[in-house]
């Protein structure tokens, strides 16, 4: 979109959808920075800009990202068409880059330290964050007939804590650390799976497919987790395209934010000729 080409805007999380609202972010033409932690639980990989933490590059759809040392090398990289990963928990390139825009993707169920005042723009996905608040809007993350919607006052409907159904399967698609420990894999994205096949271990203990499909999502093997932590996704629908496009929901989420931010960029006094307007 033209007049945005000079707007940064950083995603605080690469996960899945955080990286959904960077794709459309960074196709509605801002320049984009993403942060996230030293290790990132990310289950779905092959689509989420976190994977670069660990391989230090990847390319979701078309559009590259990098890790990144400090700010510096960020806005680099950034100003080169690539979105640079800084692992950054507490977001402390904002005071360097000082965005237009920061979007809370998180997904932490609660305000971890975002504040309605570290950008012209603060957007946050799903509960736990509110606005008028802690940020300007609220996008909706949960599936169903409000899923993207905008909200500008309040928050977004509370987590009922059950997966999406694919092909009516719900808690059956996901794989979850038996025990704490460390993750070891058997299998890799794309693979498929038969109900019963051991797809991971933690420890000693094998983590196995409760359906037939392709593993969709995996977490990085060599970290330590929980008991009960969601380490794999397996999809039921067995194809392995989908293991590498990003989701609906994540397209919906993120060019609802990426809607807002420009919605409310245009709306925010003092901003024109920034825009190019």
């Amino acid at each position: 979109m033209p007049g945005y080409h000079e707007c940064c805007a950083v995603v605080r999380g690469a996960g899945d959808l955080g990286t959904g609202v960077a794709y459309a972010l960074f196709k509605a033409g801002f320049i984009v920075v993403a942060t996230e932690v030293a290790q990132p639980l990310v289950v779905r990989r092959t689509v989420s800009f976190a994977e670069a933490v660990y391989s230090g590059s990847i390319k979701v759809q078309g559009i590259a990202a990098q890790v990144a040392a400090d700010a510096a090398e960020a806005c680099r990289l950034a100003r080169q068409g690539i979105v640079p990963v800084v692992v950054d928990p507490q977001a402390n390139i904002l005071a360097q880059v000082k965005p237009l825009v920061v979007v809370d993707a998180i997904m932490a169920k609660k305000n971890t330290g975002t504040a309605i005042t570290d950008a012209a723009v603060v957007i946050g996905l799903g509960p736990g964050l509110v606005a008028k608040k802690d940020v300007h809007a609220v996008i909706e993350t949960c599936r169903g007939p409000k899923l993207g919607r905008v909200i500008y006052e309040g928050t977004a409907i509370p987590d009922s804590g059950m997966p999406g159904a694919i092909e009516g399967r719900t808690w059956e698609r996901l794989l979850k650390a038996p025990i704490s420990g460390k993750v070891s894999t058997r299998a890799e994205i794309g693979d498929r799976v038969k109900k019963g096949d051991v797809v991971a271990y933690v420890d000693t203990q094998p983590v196995r497919s409760k359906l037939d499909g392709v593993v969709r999502g995996l977490i990085y093997p060599g970290l330590y987790v929980e008991a009960g932590t969601k380490i794999g996704d397996v999809d039921p629908r067995g194809d392995k395209n989908l293991c590498y496009q990003i989701s609906d929901k994540a397209l919906k989420v993120g060019r609802s934010a990426a809607r807002a931010a420009i919605e409310l960029l245009e709306k925010t006094e003092g901003l024109s000729n920034q825009l190019g307007k």
